[in-house]
């Protein structure tokens, strides 16, 4: 990794970083970056659409790690560089923490649990949300698990299992592990399975500071993938 230390260059690289890598990120990432002298980072952790607001409002991070699509949409608009693939996460089922493992071995098994449950939480804008949303129409039980739906602004859906909304939450793999009181059933099955692809780029104006290189790079490095995939995601 090239060295850039905080003497050539006193202000943090500035890093927007999608909600679901946030464990990895903020608890191992960047720590062994700033171990391997890398330079300070201030870390902004927010779902990509979040993030796409703040960029729209003028903002313009070093680097940036989020849903690949959105990225390369910056791409294209000149904000960042081209974005290289980094993980993916797919969609996952936790219950509380004494509560008995549902049985979602099969699609069948899966609408049995969800359909059976006093109330499912999901989040209302995130990419697991939408898609979960989705889901149930194509299952045909939409309106039964609406109707007693604990629909999640922000933040990990599975808080809603410990303080007793819900006994049932749907978040991608890697925010479900946000909250370790839950218990993690496992992914949704693979017929019915979304995953959501996250890349990393270098934002375009700070594409000449060596710093902001260093930590995209480290972003791909043996550390991230093995805390990558610890945390719930699968390397890209």
């Amino acid at each position: 990794m090239t060295s850039h230390t905080a003497s050539q260059d006193t202000r943090p690289l500035t890093l927007f970083c999608a909600f679901a890598l946030k464990q990895a990120v903020q608890d191992v990432i960047l720590p062994a970056f700033a171990r391997a002298g890398g330079v300070p980072v201030e870390a902004v952790f927010e779902p990509t659409f979040r993030l796409l607001t703040r960029i729209e409002a003028g903002a313009r991070p070093d680097v940036m790690a989020g849903i690949t699509g959105s990225l390369a949409d910056l791409a294209a608009a000149n904000i960042l560089t081209a974005p290289r693939p980094a993980a993916r996460t797919g969609v996952g089922l936790a219950v509380a923490p004494n509560a008995p493992i549902p049985d979602i071995s099969t699609v069948d098994a899966f609408i049995a649990a969800v359909t059976s449950a006093r109330s499912v939480a999901y989040s209302r804008s995130g990419p697991s949300g939408i898609y979960f949303a989705g889901l149930l129409e194509r299952l045909g039980i939409a309106k039964q698990v609406k109707a007693r739906a604990t629909v999640i602004d922000a933040g990990p859906t599975a808080v809603a299992l410990l303080d007793g909304r819900a006994d049932i939450a749907i978040h991608q793999l890697s925010e479900l592990v946000l909250v370790p009181e839950a218990k993690i059933v496992g992914p949704l099955p693979e017929s019915v399975q979304e995953y959501t692809d996250f890349s990393t780029a270098v934002g375009s104006e700070a594409s000449g500071i060596p710093g902001a290189a260093a930590l995209r790079d480290f972003l791909h490095s043996p550390q991230a993938l093995a805390a990558y995939v610890a945390n719930g995601l699968e390397p890209a």
